[in-house]
């Protein structure tokens, strides 16, 4: 077994490694009924909702995503080799993956953080295969599906609310503030009846991006809430995307209160910077669950915001680990075979280890193999 060890953090202290604008190569969409299609027609678009909404209304109708079949990489996949079939060239990386697996490294490196130690809880488990020169990640089903009968179990606190109606809160925020069209396009009845749509967590749009991370190539899928204004049709141009948050207000004569939204903050700004998103907006609602206010934040200037608070994370530090960590990966994961990433609960250390010597597992589709060995044979 292999280890790559996550302390002491302050040797990734400094100017961080170099980052390759996020740009999008290719998407793909799933319909309300959660079914792929190969186009962006799950593209939403941002109109504020209205303030004083109730985010729990609707949560006895709620069309919720059964989403415990393991997909692994299918669909990133699909969409890389219709992507190549147009281009007839081979996407090239270092790594591909979900952006929710980055995200893990990433936030990995800055809970463990000294002055976050008390709640060092950040665990994982991942499968990585080696395929054409690139390593593949995805999550290890079967411990999220554990992680999530864990979290269900858990009671919630006096007076609190429990973990599938907080859940369901986001969920509405984002119904109440997406249409389907640009507004000049969308009817005022449409716009203003969203407190009354059912709430579907099905449809989803993906952004695949290229990206890099010091010396690694990424290519990176995950879903993107809406568009700003619209998607322009010159593939160089930066897209104006953006994150949908929400979170409990924040209570200006506690400290505590501030430090923990600043500590939140470090997700929504690893989720958004990995898929080039450049604007957060956070819908801020009551304890029982009433919108008070919006937010709009740069995604860019989070870092800073959080350097002139509580100091509760370091950027830099933050993507100077996750280039380190990539390079270890290049390193260490060699040939052939399926290998385990895993991080246990406050363990200082990060194990790579291999569960089968050769294959791909069921990492990669057989249709996605078979599709590479045919383009290389073609090339060959």
């Amino acid at each position: 077994m292999a280890t790559f060890e996550i302390h002491p953090l302050e040797r990734f202290a400094g100017s961080s490694a170099a980052i390759r604008r996020p740009k999008e190569i290719t998407c793909f969409s799933f319909d309300d009924q959660h079914r792929f299609r190969l186009d962006d027609s799950s593209l939403r678009y941002y109109y504020p909702p209205r303030i004083g909404a109730d985010l729990s209304r609707g949560f006895g109708t709620f069309e919720k995503l059964d989403d415990t079949a393991d997909d692994h990489l299918d669909g990133l996949l699909t969409a890389i080799v219709a992507l190549e079939k147009e281009t007839g060239k081979q996407c090239e990386a270092d790594f591909v993956t979900w952006r929710g697996m980055m995200t893990k490294v990433d936030i990995d490196s800055l809970i463990a953080w000294e002055i976050v130690a008390s709640i060092d809880s950040s665990v994982f488990e991942m499968n990585a295969t080696l395929f054409q020169g690139t390593i593949f990640i995805e999550e290890n089903h079967d411990f999220k599906l554990a992680e999530w009968a864990a979290q269900r179990s858990q009671r919630p606190r006096p007076g609190g609310h429990s973990q599938e109606l907080m859940c369901f809160w986001g969920y509405k925020f984002e119904t109440l503030s997406l249409i389907p069209a640009t507004w000049d396009a969308t009817s005022r009845d449409y716009i203003e009846g969203r407190e009354d749509q059912v709430v579907n967590n099905s449809a989803q749009y993906c952004s695949i991006v290229r990206t890099g991370i010091g010396k690694s190539k990424l290519v990176i899928g995950g879903e993107v809430d809406a568009v700003w204004d619209h998607k322009p049709e010159d593939k160089d141009s930066p897209i104006n995307w953006v994150e949908l948050k929400t979170s409990e207000e924040i209570n200006i004569h506690h400290q505590n209160s501030l430090f923990r939204f600043e500590q939140k903050l470090l997700k929504f700004w690893a989720q958004s910077f990995l898929l080039g998103v450049p604007k957060i907006i956070i819908g801020f609602r009551s304890r029982n669950g009433i919108l008070k206010s919006i937010e709009e934040l740069e995604t860019r200037s989070i870092p800073a915001i959080v350097k002139r608070g509580s100091r509760a994370w370091d950027g830099n530090l933050c993507i100077n680990f996750t280039a380190a960590f990539l390079d270890w990966l290049k390193e260490t994961v060699i040939g052939g075979g399926v290998w385990r990433i895993r991080r246990r609960e406050k363990s200082p250390i990060i194990e790579l280890f291999k569960l089968e010597e050769t294959g791909c597992g069921s990492i990669l589709a057989p249709e996605f193999v078979e599709w590479r060995q045919h383009l290389g044979s073609k090339d060959g």
